[in-house]
């Protein structure tokens, strides 16, 4: 990995992410919080992630690529449990999402930016039957 992107990503994880960690838990603008335990350490993380509420679940944006910590765990175990403020939801699968319709589950403004910032890369992440008042949830 390059110098610059490493230094990137590190002010990232010491700063933005703080922030939006926050956010989520408070259930304070497009993001949540996705619990993922590690492939290899068996270790516990919550991650915060730009999402969009669709009726099936959550359209989530993969800002840094597939090769995310959080997308890899989610996809090794096969379901995971994302927190919604102060609300739980079991995910029983993930699925590729198209780009077009990703972009459309966002607002105006969020749709300008990851257009702007060339975003293309988004998965559902399946609500399963019965999670936490899923469909009543705005």
């Amino acid at each position: 990995m390059g110098r610059f992107k490493q230094a990137w990503l590190t002010t990232i994880k010491h700063t933005f992410n703080h922030l939006t960690l926050a956010m989520a838990r408070r259930g304070v603008g497009p993001f949540m919080l996705v619990r993922h335990v590690g492939r290899k350490s068996g270790r516990r993380f919550e991650t915060p992630i730009l999402h969009a509420r669709i009726p099936a679940g959550f359209v989530a944006v993969l800002v840094y690529g597939t090769g995310v910590s959080w997308y890899r765990n989610l996809r090794a175990a096969g379901h995971g449990v994302v927190l919604r403020g102060r609300r739980e939801y079991a995910i029983d699968r993930i699925e590729t999402f198209p780009t077009d319709a990703g972009l459309r589950a966002f607002g105006p403004l969020l749709r300008v930016y990851l257009q702007a910032v060339h975003r293309t890369e988004f998965r559902l992440l399946h609500i399963a039957d019965g999670s936490a008042d899923g469909a009543a949830d705005g």
